[in-house]
């Protein structure tokens, strides 16, 4: 019994001893991690020292870019309102930051300096849209510069509407290929058909063969617009037109597989692409769709 005591007090001892020891050891590391950093914790550090010397600076270049865009979103304004007589098209201002900010798995580091690198990217670009923005503005101010026709000959359209653009396209009627060199704008028949610029009407020509009763105007600049496969003709050679004027109605006069028009634009005798004018007049999304089905279209109405 006696010696069964003497191995509980040394088991307790020896017990003691570990708890002493684990103890100290606790309260010395304690005491050299506040004296000392491990490597992770200085890599730390001075990434957070970077973070508050950044961050003020970051701030204040994207405050200036921000001036920036907002200032020229005006001149864009302006440019549309004043040149193009339309509203420009509304963006959501959705920040490809977004993605960023709205992970937990992309380290801050890397968040910082992106962050950097995008508003040094930023401040570049505004500063080559600024200048872009500087030579239209004189372009446009000096007396050699002449507005192309910019509007679109019929009502409402959409790019369901658009049919073959220029290029080489099979002939309904022969079924070949042959040069296009216009785009078809379907519509009903009896639609309307305006001038899409002011300018002295040079040609009409009515026929039940080729493009039909045909309207040709010549604008400033060296421009001429050509209106076919009209049902009627309101207007005549040698006559002042104003854009937005009727010139005529959409038919199916000549070779025409169906109503719809033929539209030309043309600068000194080059065949210029129409739909190229029509980007101030619709959406950007409606646009390119019109530039993709004008392309990928086969066959022509005419």
């Amino acid at each position: 019994m006696g010696e069964n005591k003497i191995i509980a007090k040394w088991l307790w001892t020896i017990l003691r001893f570990i708890l002493t020891v684990l103890a100290l050891s606790a309260l010395g590391y304690a005491g050299l991690a506040l004296i000392y950093s491990t490597p992770e914790e200085k890599r730390l550090q001075q990434e957070n020292k970077a973070y508050a010397e950044m961050y003020p600076s970051l701030t204040a270049k994207v405050d200036a870019v921000s001036k920036d865009i907002e200032r020229l979103s005006g001149k864009d304004e302006g440019i549309y309102r004043d040149i193009f007589h339309s509203t420009p098209p509304r963006r959501d201002p959705v920040s490809s930051m977004d993605i960023f900010f709205g992970s937990d798995s992309i380290p801050d580091a890397r968040l910082v300096f992106y962050t950097a690198e995008k508003a040094d990217a930023l401040v570049k670009d505004a500063a080559a849209v600024d200048s872009l923005f500087a030579r239209i503005a004189n372009a446009l101010a000096g007396k050699e510069f002449v507005m192309p026709p910019m509007t679109i000959p019929i009502d409402s359209l959409n790019y369901t509407q658009v049919g073959a653009g220029i290029g080489t396209k099979t002939n309904p009627f022969y079924t070949t290929d042959a040069s296009h060199n216009g785009v078809d704008l379907i519509a009903v028949q009896g639609a309307p058909v305006y001038a899409t610029a002011s300018g002295i009407v040079a040609k009409v020509n009515k026929s039940r063969r080729g493009e039909g009763n045909t309207v040709e105007i010549k604008h400033k600049g060296g421009y001429v617009t050509r209106y076919s496969h009209l049902r009627e003709i309101n207007v005549q050679q040698g006559q002042a037109v104003s854009k937005g004027r009727v010139v005529g109605t959409v038919g199916m006069s000549g070779n025409s597989y169906a109503p719809h028009l033929h539209y030309e634009v043309r600068r000194d005798s080059l065949v210029l692409d129409p739909l190229s004018y029509f980007f101030a007049s619709v959406t950007p999304e409606d646009y390119s769709n019109m530039v993709y089905m004008a392309a990928h279209t086969r066959q022509s109405m005419d």
